[in-house]
């Protein structure tokens, strides 16, 4: 988050600068140019006045004072300064590499100085092999054009000019930039940190601790402020989460006492009505209701203690569970003319709640028992899947469709074809035990037809997420 906000703050003041500072650059690019050409139009007539006099009286080869002049002119601002005759002889050239009494003639700028007009501008020297910037002015000596001075430089020597001034601009954007990226990493650190804090309580929150609360004493107002109604929010979910647990744990131990005494006259009334069958009959229906009532209060009172497991999971053999669990189970199966194949690893490890394996498993076998025909078969088994395992216990009973599958695990749900002492309440917990050791469960189509009913442990030492 912090990354993100610090590259919007950057970016913003990167757009702002390049708003303000690419037209300005271009602005000052004209103006640095201009007062460039300026500049030297204004040496050049300095230079002009200076020669006069020389080019008048033909000396302007031989006068020291004009040599010198010239010469350290050129070498200061690094171009070249030609003196040039009224007709267009070079007289005085401060370059080694040119000698006096090259003719000008055919040099556009000096034909324009000679006839009375300054020229400046830039044309292609084929003789340098570049574009030339130049600037020509004319010497007068009264009202008479006695010659020209013209200085000239490669145009990209002059632009390079220009633009090392700009270039200040461009530095000064830049460290204006790394000052802001550094105020912005300060507010970014500022803001998110508390973000940070309050998106990880909603974390802890979303995951089933309902303790989790937002630090309110640090960051901006706006953030406190949040901070102070999510704590709110949250002590107001947990009251009445826990309000929800104690009616459903008080209610189901309060109406244990009362059925556990229906149950018992129901007994005494059956052995009662021995001699009027249709009576046992119905008596046996009310007893059977009873045993399902029984079982549901049982199962609430099982949801009820799985979702207040508060403490994490705990690193437990899911393999020696499987084999005692189903050890236990196996009476009842051959009972049932079911056969029980078991297939496990000698040892696994796995992460789940306190009880939470050995429910898990209780539960799907007996609701695969409950649906298993005389003679089919019924397999468990467990096996690795990456950082998981994944315990199957699949059966050959009737199965589900997909829908059905997808609703198994709400509460009291029960399909059409339940055995009719069923309370809705298995897969339930199964889902919530699972779900607190950071696992997952879902039924899948057997390929017998009947039902896979799949738990995803995570082994140790791997994240959980609840």
């Amino acid at each position: 988050m912090r990354n993100r906000l610090l590259l919007v703050f950057v970016g913003v003041m990167a757009l702002v600068l390049a708003v303000h500072d690419i037209p300005l650059a271009a602005h000052l690019n004209n103006i640095e140019h201009d007062s460039l050409v300026t500049s030297l139009e204004r040496d050049a007539f300095i230079l002009a006045g200076r020669a006069e006099e020389a080019l008048e009286g033909g000396t302007a080869g031989v006068e020291p004072t004009l040599l010198d002049a010239v010469g350290d002119y050129s070498r200061k601002e690094n171009v070249r300064v030609v003196v040039i005759d009224s007709n267009a002889i070079a007289v005085i050239v401060s370059d080694v590499d040119s000698e006096p009494g090259e003719d000008f003639s055919n040099r556009p700028e000096v034909v324009t100085a000679l006839s009375g007009q300054p020229d400046t501008g830039v044309r292609r020297s084929d003789t340098l092999d570049t574009d030339l910037f130049f600037v020509a002015v004319p010497v007068y000596s009264g009202d008479e054009v006695v010659g020209v001075v013209r200085l000239s430089a490669p145009d990209s020597e002059v632009e390079g000019r220009t633009d090392g001034r700009v270039r200040g601009l461009f530095l000064v954007a830049l460290i204006s930039l790394l000052i802001a990226a550094g105020a912005a990493f300060a507010l970014a650190s500022t803001v998110t940190r508390p973000l940070a804090r309050l998106r990880s309580a909603t974390h802890d929150l979303a995951a089933g601790n309902l303790s989790a609360r937002a630090d309110i004493a640090d960051g901006p107002p706006e953030v406190r402020d949040l901070a102070v109604s999510f704590n709110t929010m949250a002590s107001r979910l947990q009251s009445l989460v826990d309000r929800q647990r104690a009616f459903a744990g008080t209610a189901s131990h309060q109406l244990r006492t009362p059925l556990t005494a229906l149950r018992l006259r129901l007994d005494q009334a059956q052995q009662r009505l021995t001699g009027d069958p249709e009576a046992s009959d119905r008596v046996e229906d009310a007893i059977t209701e009873a045993d399902r009532l029984q079982r549901m209060i049982e199962g609430l009172l099982a949801l009820t203690r799985a979702e207040d497991a508060a403490v994490g999971p705990e690193v437990v053999d899911l393999a020696a569970i499987v084999r005692d669990r189903v050890e236990h189970w196996t009476p009842l199966a051959d009972e049932r003319r079911v056969s029980v194949t078991v297939l496990v690893p000698s040892a696994v490890l796995v992460l789940a709640v306190s009880g939470a394996a050995e429910q898990i498993v209780d539960n799907l076998i007996d609701n695969a028992l409950e649906v298993s025909p005389n003679g089919s078969g019924l397999a468990v088994t467990v096996e690795q899947d990456g950082d998981d395992v994944v315990l199957h216990v699949i059966d050959e009973g009737p199965g589900l469709n997909s829908v059905d599958r997808a609703k198994a695990f709400d509460r009291f749900w029960r399909g059409t074809d339940s055995t009719p002492g069923g309370s809705g309440l298995g897969l339930a917990i199964v889902r919530q035990l699972a779900e607190a050791g950071g696992g997952s469960v879902e039924l899948r189509e057997a390929l017998s037809g009947g039902i896979d009913a799949a738990v995803r442990f995570h082994r140790p030492g791997r994240a959980t997420t609840p």
